[in-house]
Order: structure tokens, then sequence, then C-alpha cells
């Protein structure tokens, strides 16, 4: 019998995913032998395939596309900021066997967006898109003490159901994109876009001296609204820092032990090149 804890990604598809490389990265680390492997799962099966990694002695998962309101219903309790968020990708499975829902992602940006330094109290941020990914993110940033959030959508009622849901003292509204008034210290895409290689349509003016322009997809090469940002001069990055962030996350609450990210970061960037 193996006694090495067992943990697991699943989605479909899952082959891409960088998070066997990312754990074994901390594993190695932290000195903290696990087993994690990718599980590719039928898109009618998530439930049946979940119970039978339990009945093998699975800890916890992570859990990516199109699974993460599903493993929200199978989760005996939900954390905070997954019921904010209204999606689960990190479960939980305590010594007592219950099944806890929770999603890292808006703990992940947090993370990355600490170690760049990057505005944050007192800032003026703009959030592209009104998705999934922007209502695990928006209360982390939200407790950073910006001067305002604006999250802007192609879709106005998105952006603004959003900005009504977190309202925090007027500190958040919403927008279309194409009513984007002045400039920010922050901008981060969260939209769809950068996966179909296209740009939202932004005002030439948008970044303040000293900006950020921040991605949450990554890749090889920049994205085409990293290139858009780097034409008027100011600091840019992708998502790939998030990705290491949420499953540092992840692994603090299967684990109890903090990965530092950067290492990781820098062997996932190489292999990128």
């Amino acid at each position: 019998m193996n006694d090495t804890p067992l943990y697991a990604v699943f989605g479909n598809p899952v082959a891409h995913s960088k998070s066997p490389q990312i754990h074994a990265g901390f594993a190695e680390q932290l000195r903290d032998p696990v087993r994690y492997d990718a599980r590719l799962v039928p898109v009618d099966d998530f439930h049946g395939h979940w119970r039978a990694f339990l009945n093998e002695g699975g800890r916890g998962a992570n859990v990516t596309v199109p699974f993460k309101q599903q493993a929200a219903t199978l989760a005996d309790q939900l954390s905070e900021r997954a019921r904010q968020a209204g999606a689960v990708n990190t479960l939980v499975v305590t010594e007592n066997g219950e099944v806890i829902g929770d999603n890292t992602d808006g703990a992940g940006l947090l993370l990355d967006l600490k170690r760049l330094e990057a505005p944050l109290t007192g800032a003026r941020i703009l959030v592209l898109g009104a998705g999934g990914a922007v209502r695990g993110v928006l209360e982390p940033l939200l407790e950073t003490g910006p001067s305002e959030i604006v999250v802007a959508n192609r879709t106005v009622e998105k952006a603004t159901a959003l900005a009504a849901l977190f309202d925090a003292q007027g500190r958040l509204r919403g927008c279309s994109l194409d009513a984007i008034k002045g400039t920010f210290d922050l901008v981060i895409n969260a939209t769809s876009a950068s996966l179909a290689g296209a740009l939202p349509p932004l005002p030439e003016m948008l970044f303040n001296e000293g900006a950020l322009a921040y991605d949450m997809m990554y890749g090889a090469v920049p994205t085409v609204f990293l290139q858009w940002a780097q034409r008027h001069d100011v600091r840019c990055v992708d998502g790939l820092g998030m990705l290491v962030g949420q499953a540092a996350e992840s692994w603090y609450q299967w684990r109890g032990t903090r990965p530092e990210t950067t290492p990781i970061l820098e062997a996932l960037r190489a292999d990128l090149c």
C-alpha cells in the first residue's frame, strides 16, 4: 500500500495542465513527498471520478474547466471566497472525511501582485471582464484598499451586477468597455479575448505613470493586450505567476506549509521559452 498522500487535478482537457509540475516542485522544495497526477474526466461523470479518487485515498484536488461549478455541489462546506466566486478550484478532504470547497484564484492573484509590488492601496484599478475569474478576485482586491475599482465589460449588465454584488462603500462600479473614463494605476485583463488573440476596445489614454498592465492569461509570447500595453510604456506581466500563486494557496490548504513561488515560476517560464 502506498502511504504517500494523493492529490490530483481534474479537468477536460487536462493534458496541458502545469499543476503536476508545479506541485512536484513544491514537494521537492519543502521535502514533503506527495503523489499528484492529472485526471481526464468525462464531462458527464465528474462525481463518479471524484468518488473513485476518494476510494483511492485522495486527500484533495485542483479542479479546472469545465468542473468548477460541479465541484461546488459535491463539497460539504464552501469557503467564503468559494461562495463569492460561485466556483471551486480546490477541494480539501479533512481528517474526518469532510470535503471543503475553496477558490484560491483571488489569493493567487494577490500573491503575484504583491510579489510584483503592484500599486494596490490607494490605487485606481481597472478590471476588464466580468466572468467567473473576476468574481474570484474582486473581494481580495477590495481588501487591499484601492481608491476605486472599475469593472468594464462588453455586456454592461454583467459588470454592474458584479459591482452591486461586491459593493464596498462606493469603491466599486461597473461600466461598458466604451464607457471607461480616466486613467489607472493597475489594469487587469480577465477577458477571454487573449485566448482568441483579440484586443478589447480600449481608450488610448488608460495608464497613469508607473502603472502595471496584468493579463490573467499567459504564454511563450506576450498576449495581444500586453503587446498593446507595451506600446504605452508601462510595466507588463502575464498570469503565469497567478497560476503558481493559486497553486501555492491550494498546497497550503492541503499541507499547512507555504511554498516559495519564485523558483517554480522561473522554472515554468524557462519551459515556455
